[in-house]
């Protein structure tokens, strides 16, 4: 009988094989690389990231000069008519004449109250900002893609296990059709186990279409085409090396969550200073260099130049010292330091969030090892007790309630251990994304 199943356990196997091999085995390494290519969260991210960065390159744009070239010219037409204090009049239709208009013109801000120098120090804030928001995305990316991988193990596991029940039932039929031949068995019992194996067959099919959803799901997280054909690997690897001193000790340092608190408070303190440098005094330096020249064709009065030309260079500095301004820059700096405070509560409620979901992550860590580490011994326990209940059996010793008994028994000891390993993955996952360190899965 124990070779029997073998061959039936083999025979499954081969057809998994001749599954996996008909299309592409996809690692958990290649998922997440893949992910962290093509996942449009990340890539809206790595977007705004750009734009920060962009913006910090010309920070220093702020300390230069302005310098603007203007230049224009006007044509007039008129019909002039004056009359002068001796009585004298005169008149003219259509005197033409044209102006040219030109300026270089500099314009530099030397003093602002320091505000040049905090808003540079702000952009380079945001740059921060802008990797620890990506970093924060790609660490919950990762986080899925994790869960969703082995959740595909899970179910390919789940597959096998139903696959064996199958096998069982097979020789269950076999054994029931051999008694019954030789009549020492009953037609019901036969019955039974054919009710079985048919129930397995529909469970292997609801499994099979779960599988492939699973997979859309991962599909749709590494933005792959939707039917993407690919298998995974049947194992889910456990880290059983996590010490709760690690974790609380460097969580405060890594947690982007954390991170991207304490950066959005130093945020709102500049913020703050510049809000403040608005109450100093602001000079500028100007300097222009001008060119004008009117040409008229004809003129009513002997007095009007037919040419005007003029031309040069000008410079000085403007100080402008803000006296009031309906309070506007009062309420700004209240508003700016009530943002601070509120970044600085948001800071400490996450701090403090962050221990207590530690503590939680870690002990339920514990609590699915060791129940992970019972539900192997359970499994050993389940398949010693079929094969018993298969050869008793055999032997005509049993009945068919304590046979399919056993197969329950084993049946939820494999739902249980299944279960258990994907449980213990995702506290493994939740406790290495908490304290930032789930970017060592793709090495």
């Amino acid at each position: 009988m124990i070779k029997k199943m073998k061959l039936l356990t083999c025979f499954f196997a081969m057809v998994m094989m001749n599954t996996m091999y008909a299309q592409p085995l996809l690692s958990l390494k290649e998922a997440i690389a893949t992910t962290l290519q093509n996942n449009f969260d990340i890539r809206l991210l790595r977007n705004d990231s750009a734009v920060y960065a962009l913006n910090n390159s010309f920070a220093k744009s702020a300390f230069l000069p302005r310098l603007n070239a203007n230049t224009g010219i006007l044509f007039n037409q008129n019909n002039q008519r004056q009359k002068l204090a001796d009585g004298t009049k005169r008149e003219a239709n259509n005197i033409r004449s044209h102006n040219i208009n030109s300026s270089v013109n500099l314009n530099w801000l030397v003093f602002d109250g320091f505000k040049m120098f905090i808003t540079k120090d702000k952009l380079q804030e945001y740059v921060t900002l802008g990797n620890l928001a990506l970093k924060n995305q790609v660490q919950t990316s990762i986080a899925q893609v994790i869960n969703i991988y082995y959740g595909i193990v899970r179910e390919k596991q789940q597959l096998k296990a139903i696959e064996e029940q199958m096998s069982l039932n097979v020789e269950r039929m076999k054994q029931a059709e051999k008694k019954l031949s030789v009549g020492l068995g009953a037609k019901p019992e036969l019955l039974q186990a054919n009710l079985d194996l048919n129930a397995q067959k529909a469970n292997r099919l609801k499994q099979l279409a779960l599988i492939d959803q699973v997979k859309e799901q991962l599909n749709q997280l590494m933005a792959l085409p939707a039917g993407t054909l690919y298998e995974v690997y049947d194992t889910i690897p456990i880290n059983r090396n996590i010490k709760m001193g690690e974790i609380l000790s460097t969580a405060g340092c890594n947690n982007t969550d954390l991170l991207l608190s304490a950066q959005n408070k130093r945020i709102a303190e500049l913020t703050l200073k510049e809000k403040k440098a608005d109450r100093y005094p602001t000079v500028s330096l100007q300097s222009a260099y001008n060119f004008s020249r009117t040409n008229n064709q004809s003129v009513i009065n002997s007095f009007t130049p037919l040419l005007n030309q003029n031309f040069g260079f000008n410079y000085g500095a403007t100080v402008t010292i803000p006296i009031f301004n309906n309070n506007n820059v009062k309420r700004q700096i209240k508003e700016a330091a009530l943002d601070v405070n509120y970044q600085q509560l948001v800071y400490d409620y996450k701090k403090s969030n962050l221990q207590t979901a530690i503590y939680i992550a870690f002990k339920n860590y514990q609590v699915q090892m060791e129940t992970l580490d019972l539900e192997e011994e359970n499994i050993k326990l389940a398949k010693e007790n079929v094969y018993v209940s298969m050869e008793r059996n055999r032997l005509g010793i049993t009945n068919i309630l304590e046979l399919r008994e056993s197969q329950k028994s084993l049946e939820d000891a494999y739902n249980r251990l299944i279960a258990a390993r994907y449980a213990t993955k995702q506290a493994e996952t939740e406790l290495l994304r908490i304290n930032g360190q789930l970017l060592p899965e793709i090495e």
